[in-house]
């Protein structure tokens, strides 16, 4: 057993040594290494071996023996015990390859010369130490002994031995040759393939050169054809630059001449202008003298018939004057203004012609009426007693009609005075309408288009106003007062005036209040703040111009009976759906409108009417009230309460009217008008609620809450969107 560990260690050591690591690398021709060149290194042992036979034997060999006797040693100790000395070859390649081998003598194959065995190898700690001497002393026992004298003791290999190591190195020899042949074929072949790539490489570089000199000389072609083009082109643009030149030369003849020509007809046409100037001019100073005489010829009619004769007259004067005014500043009347003067000059002849027709008629009138008076004298002097008489009558029944209404209850309508007053506006109204009758049914289209700009310039400057600022306000009350007084005014870029047509102001004056109270009926419905706005700006053109407040009024009671106060009775024959336009209703082909949207629309017109009363336009110069002050409102609101109330429109109305106008009645009536809510709250609330169904108890409660409000903190709000004094500096 310890001979076999020892085996072992032996084996591993032999794996460690550098034969034991062999190595093969496929770089090896890349890098031009030789392959067998660790085929031809000198092999030796481990330095361990000898250790490791100092092991196996701890004793030098000192027996001998013949490896050529025919008697083969059987004992074990010569095979396990006593092994070759290191000085020996390790294998029997190194035997076949060191020349000093008898093995390769030429005189016999088997090997006669003798060998001397040496001793064991030195320990390992002296091989440390003396390494050269080591190597001197292999030498020397692989080299054959110089002594004739024959050891006592001589080792030769076996036959079979020797024919293995003669093998082995016959096959290394051809191996040898053979891996020598395959390195010379390579070297051949590599040698062919550098000079084939060596001939192609010289073949491509001639190409090479031959290619670009060919290019070079394309180039040197190509330039010389660019340039001689480039000359042709030079020469040609020369050509065309001087035939342009010349082109140009003579155009610019052509427009000088031209200019010139040009200059000599516009100062003709100055000259004929300021000619036509000077004479439209002069034509303009003889109508203004025609039309102020004409005037003068206005002044005697002072009666109150022939104001709108007079106030026509200015009219025309301003719009006469405004034009001379415009030429005074250095400029000649255009064609437009002379049509314009003309058309003035026409009206006014025509208005004089009309006032003596008037005047005349009237004489003739006046003396047939002082005819008849002295005829009916006589006769009026004998119904005079009569006439009394009958009159203390009615008198006697009215008062006692009254005295049973007051025991009875309310009136069931408004007072006769105040019926009065709203069939007079209707009939005005009604006047107006009918005066510019020709211009709503004209078929002319110059008419039409004078119509239609008309209508715009008196409605879009109302459609205009808002609470943005005081002076977009104020730029929007002076058009509509521009508009009215008959001078012109810019509307969609055209210039406009009332003096286009003969009943132009009666046209715009109906529109203009139209649309106030359209203004009312929609914008305010709406957005309750507008209406102090648009209440503002129709104050101060009611105070300018009371004929447009008295269409303004109109066309409130036309629509919203309510504010007369009157509430229309259904007369005899009448329809339903008249009764219900009646009434304010809006009637269609497809029924009657709700009731949520006739109440708003009430609502609205209320409300501007409420607004209206109170307001007065601030930039205003003439001195007294208004044109149309609180008092009415107090009337109002009086006649409301001795009427008796219908069910949802009443407390509506009262509610609205109230919330705009509370607070300036109770600034100006204070107590009075304190005891005028209490009347409300006390005696008139409970007749409506008797009247009011329950799903119609939303204005009801409403009104309730705002008389509770102000009975219990003593004051009324000031409405929302009250125009506070600062606005007008905005």
């Amino acid at each position: 057993m310890p001979a076999e560990s020892l085996r072992w260690e032996t084996l591993e050591a032999l794996k460690n040594s550098p034969k034991g690591r062999l190595k093969y690398n496929p770089d090896w021709l890349e890098k031009g290494e030789d392959i067998l060149s660790g085929c031809s290194e000198t092999p030796s042992l481990s330095p361990l071996s000898g250790l490791i036979l100092k092991r196996l034997s701890g004793r030098p060999l000192q027996k001998t023996r013949s490896l050529c006797s025919p008697t083969r040693d059987t004992s074990p100790g010569l095979s396990e015990e006593a092994p070759l000395s290191s000085s020996l070859p390790t294998s029997p390649y190194q035997t076949l390859l060191s020349p000093a081998s008898p093995l390769l003598s030429p005189a016999s194959p088997r090997a006669t010369s003798p060998l001397t065995l040496s001793s064991p190898p030195p320990s390992a700690s002296h091989q440390d130490d003396k390494p050269e001497e080591e190597d001197e002393q292999g030498e020397a026992d692989l080299s054959p002994v110089a002594n004739p004298t024959p050891p006592p003791a001589i080792s030769l290999m076996s036959p079979k031995a020797t024919q293995v190591a003669g093998f082995i190195r016959i096959c290394e020899e051809k191996h040898r040759a053979k891996a020598k042949a395959e390195l010379n074929r390579r070297v051949e072949l590599q040698e062919r393939l550098v000079a084939t790539v060596a001939g192609l490489e010289s073949e491509q570089l001639k190409r090479f050169e031959e290619l670009a000199e060919l290019k070079q000389r394309q180039e040197f072609q190509t330039m010389r054809d660019m340039l001689d083009k480039e000359a042709q082109e030079s020469l040609g643009r020369q050509e065309k630059l001087k035939e342009e030149h010349q082109k140009r030369i003579k155009i610019l003849n052509l427009r000088l001449r031209e200019a010139e020509q040009q200059r000599v007809r516009e100062a003709e046409l100055e000259r004929q202008r300021q000619a036509e100037g000077r004479e439209r001019l002069r034509a303009l100073n003889a109508v203004q003298e025609e039309v102020l005489q004409l005037h003068q010829l206005l002044e005697p009619a002072t009666a109150l018939d022939h104001a709108s004769f007079i106030t026509r007259g200015n009219q025309l004067c301003s719009q006469v004057s405004e034009v001379v005014r415009t030429t005074a500043e250095g400029e000649f009347p255009s064609a437009e203004d002379m049509a314009l003067v003309e058309r003035a000059l026409q009206e006014m002849r025509s208005l004089v012609r009309e006032l003596q027709e008037e005047v005349a008629r009237e004489r003739e009138q006046e003396r047939r009426r002082r005819e008849q008076q002295q005829q009916e004298e006589e006769e009026r002097l004998k119904q005079a007693q009569q006439e009394a008489r009958q009159e203390q009558e009615k008198k006697n029944a009215a008062a006692s009609a009254r005295e049973k209404a007051k025991k009875q209850g309310l009136q069931a309508s408004a007072e006769e005075s105040t019926l009065k007053w709203f069939k007079e506006l209707q009939e005005a109204a009604h006047q107006c309408a009918q005066s510019f009758e020709d211009l709503n049914n004209t078929k002319d289209m110059q008419t039409k288009k004078v119509r239609m700009e008309l209508q715009k310039a008196a409605t879009i400057p109302v459609s205009q106003i808002s609470s943005v600022s005081g002076s977009k306000l104020k730029e929007v009350f002076d058009k509509i007062d521009k508009l009215l007084s008959g001078r012109p005014v810019v509307s969609g870029g055209k210039s406009v005036s009332t003096s286009l047509h003969s009943h132009g102001l009666e046209f715009v004056s109906y529109k203009l209040a139209e649309k106030f109270v359209k203004q009312g009926e929609e914008e305010v419905a709406s957005h309750h703040e507008a209406a102090f706005p648009i209440a503002v700006v129709a104050s101060g053109v009611w105070e300018l111009h009371p004929r447009v407040g008295d269409l303004i009024l109109a066309h409130l009671h036309k629509k919203c009976p309510y504010s007369v106060p009157y509430y229309p009775p259904m007369k005899e024959g009448t329809s339903i759906e008249d009764y219900q336009r009646i009434l304010g209703y809006r009637v269609e082909d497809s029924g009657v409108e709700a009731q949520d949207s006739f109440l708003k629309r009430m609502s609205g017109m209320i409300r501007l009417y409420a607004a209206i009363i109170q307001l007065r336009w601030p930039y205003t110069n003439k001195p007294g009230p208004a044109p149309h002050g609180l008092n009415h409102g107090w009337r109002w609101l009086a006649q409301m309460l001795n009427m008796e109330p219908l069910a949802d429109i009443t407390a509506t109305l009262l509610f609205d009217f109230l919330e705009v106008c509370g607070h300036a009645l109770l600034k100006q009536y204070q107590g009075q008008f304190w005891k005028l809510i209490f009347l409300i709250k006390d005696d008139y609330f409970p007749r409506i609620e008797a009247v009011t169904s329950t799903g119609q108890m939303g204005s009801v409660m409403r009104l309730k809450q705002f008389l509770e409000n102000a009975l219990r903190t003593k004051q009324i709000p000031p409405p929302k969107g009250q125009l506070v004094p600062g606005f007008w500096r905005t």
